[in-house]
């Protein structure tokens, strides 16, 4: 087995090759050539969580385990919010060949999974991005969305003026051509955005719907679990919808799981999982005013291939640190 540290995964799976990684295997899902068991969730004591994720993949053949802890609070302390290991396996023997911090492979396997959605769904002309968050994900998904769309202009919001400075300060040393502004007031971030990508921890709709502009394309990423949710009915009635996987997205996207036991969303409105637009089956944008939304909680599949990316190249790198048992 091969251990591999937060800095090896930061070295070998840059951006642009976890897109593309992430994109093949949502096709795959969509085949359904994936193995995918709805994630499990344990209380572990007050908000925090551990989950686990099990799945498989056909191409390329292999098999693992995430185990992750969620920690809301530990922004605070200066770490990942998300922490833990992933266990990857192959499918010939069954041997466990590699494990590798989880805290980074999910952040990035996420913010690519957000590219693939708006590369697939976003008018070709988006300039204007907009990010409700200032966390770990708000960064990663700053460099996603640069990486499929010529973004020029950047606005920020979060909870803290404090914070999301200093997230406009980072940005604008990696990135110094962007126009940003940051501030605290959502409304005004999002009102003229072609992109806006939610990636808070709240519990409760921070984003209305009827903020959005009329062609825009929203990533929704920030809630996991059916109990929380970051948008309000009406961004769900306003915009059309695709998803990462239609079996957690009906039992653990907060806002569809509450509006279909209200009545007044149905599992049929929804267009459909990204993976299958991206395979040809079903269409994806249809008009330029028309509001696109990525539905994302994160699966399996994702991880497995991120994981497989890493492993291929520590290999062939001579990256991390063997052990046998």
């Amino acid at each position: 087995m091969i251990i591999l540290t937060h800095d090896d995964v930061a070295d070998l799976l840059p951006m642009h090759e976890a897109i593309e990684a992430v994109e093949t295997t949502m096709k795959q899902v969509s085949l359904g050539t994936a193995a995918l068991p709805l994630r499990s969730v344990t209380p572990v004591g007050g908000d925090n969580r551990m989950g686990l994720m099990p799945g498989a993949i056909a191409e390329p053949a292999c098999f693992g385990v995430k185990m992750i802890s969620l920690f809301p609070g530990n922004p605070a302390r200066g770490l990942s919010s998300h922490r833990g290991a992933m266990v990857l396996f192959e499918s010939e023997t069954g041997g466990a060949v590699a494990m590798m911090d989880a805290s980074l492979l999910t952040a990035i396997r996420t913010a690519a999974a957000s590219a693939v959605a708006t590369r697939a769904l976003a008018r070709d002309a988006a300039s204007h991005l907009a990010i409700v968050g200032t966390g770990e994900q708000a960064e990663h998904h700053l460099d996603a969305m640069i990486c499929v769309r010529k973004i020029t202009r950047l606005s920020i919001a979060g909870r803290s003026a404090e914070k999301a400075a200093a997230f406009a300060a980072r940005a604008t040393r990696l990135y110094p051509d962007l126009d940003i502004s940051h501030g605290t007031d959502i409304e005004a971030a999002i009102a003229s955005a072609d992109i806006v990508c939610t990636v808070t921890a709240s519990p409760t709709p921070i984003v209305k719907g009827a903020w959005v502009a009329s062609g825009a394309h929203v990533n929704i990423v920030g809630s996991s679990i059916p109990t929380m949710r970051e948008v309000d009915d009406e961004m769900v009635k306003r915009g059309d919808i695709w998803v990462d996987y239609l079996p957690s997205t009906l039992a653990q996207a907060g806002e569809i799981v509450d509006m279909i036991k209200a009545g007044t969303f149905s599992a049929d409105q929804l267009k459909g999982e990204i993976g299958a637009h991206l395979s040809g089956e079903i269409p994806g944008r249809t008009s330029p005013d028309q509001i696109t939304i990525y539905r994302s909680l994160g699966i399996a599949a994702q991880d497995l291939a991120a994981a497989h990316h890493v492993l291929t190249r520590a290999q062939a790198e001579g990256r991390g640190q063997n052990v046998s048992f």
